[in-house]
């Protein structure tokens, strides 16, 4: 496994992120055990989770099978970088009493001691926004968070779905306040078929030293060899990857880009994350398995070096928008 630094901090994390979304809801918990036993036999040592992962009236499920898995013990949370998240409506129904979502320093305070009483830990090293608070102004966030790091609940902070403003307002009144590094790490949308990110938030990220990390890499399964799947039978596209498909033009590019490694013997699932891993500021993609197989295909990636020449013809098949703001400025 490579190791890099998250941002600007000296924290040293795996190239590659596990994302636990499926675990409780795709993956039973035994299963998602073995798939974290086999992770960090890798030497994967970034684990990504949420607090409303496991979704309806099981929001926090996925958070509970990491803590059991922490409390099995053999130094597995000691060895782990863990990541979660804060904002979301915690409410089974959807229906959230006032104050228990978002990011209000009050619910900053509740969410961060029902997330560490789940994960069956004292501390978490990566404490993300899960979207922008509108109706929050950052001092008050800030604040909430200087006690949180003050108590040793929380040790860093990042952001995940802020755009590029957001991303320097926030880490501006943190520098303005003083006693904070501010956000370390944004976790965005960014894969081949989805470049936008490399408008605003990438070049805001290294600006202000936050390491970024994609979240969906494989835009859905769309770019993990979704219309050879289908051609023999198997899963069907859904979400995000099948509205990509419906335009005919799209699917063509899905269809070259496929030609494309085929020829060269190359998983796509696997060269789109090799892409990722070569993107300038990009600390790891977030691969989200649901079976060992899965995570040993996403392992491989990071031993995959894609020639000049793939990366030539992959920006042909899928151009992202060029530099910023030229791209959009004239």
């Amino acid at each position: 496994m490579e190791y890099t630094q998250l941002g600007r901090t000296g924290l040293k994390v795996s190239r590659l992120v596990l994302g636990t979304m499926n675990f409780g809801p795709q993956t039973d918990e035994a299963d998602s055990h073995a798939i974290m036993d086999a992770a960090l036999d890798a030497g994967l040592n970034f684990f990504d989770t949420a607090n409303v992962y496991g979704w309806g009236e099981n929001k926090g499920r996925t958070e509970s099978i990491i803590g059991n898995w922490f409390a099995q013990g053999g130094d597995r949370r000691d060895k782990v970088v863990l990541a979660t998240k804060v904002y979301g409506n915690m409410a089974a129904d959807g229906d959230a009493w006032p104050n228990h979502d978002k990011l209000s320093t009050v619910n900053i305070r509740r969410a961060v001691d029902a997330s560490l009483k789940r994960l069956r830990t004292d501390y978490i090293d990566l404490y993300q926004f899960h979207h922008i608070d509108r109706s929050t102004p950052f001092d008050e966030i800030w604040q909430a968070i200087d006690v949180l790091i003050q108590q040793g609940k929380i040790l860093y902070v990042g952001s995940s779905n802020f755009p590029g403003y957001k991303i320097a307002q926030a880490n501006e009144i943190a520098a303005r306040r003083g006693g904070t590094i501010g956000l370390v790490s944004e976790q965005c949308l960014y894969n081949l078929a989805e470049r936008r990110a490399e408008m605003e938030v990438v070049p805001a990220a290294r600006e202000y030293g936050l390491g970024v990390i994609p979240w969906s890499p494989l835009h859905g399964g769309l770019l993990g060899g979704v219309l050879k799947k289908q051609a023999e039978g198997g899963r069907r596209a859904s979400g995000r990857a099948a509205e990509f498909l419906t335009d005919p033009a799209s699917r063509a590019r899905i269809q070259s880009y496929e030609d494309l490694l085929d020829k060269r013997g190359i998983a796509p699932g696997e060269a789109a994350l090799a892409w990722l891993l070569t993107r300038p500021g990009v600390t790891g993609p977030i691969v989200g398995p649901r079976t060992r197989e899965q995570l040993d295909s996403a392992l491989r990636a990071v031993e995959l070096e894609l020639s000049e020449e793939l990366l030539a013809s992959l920006d042909e098949i899928f151009p992202g928008p060029g530099p910023s703001p030229e791209a959009f400025a004239w």
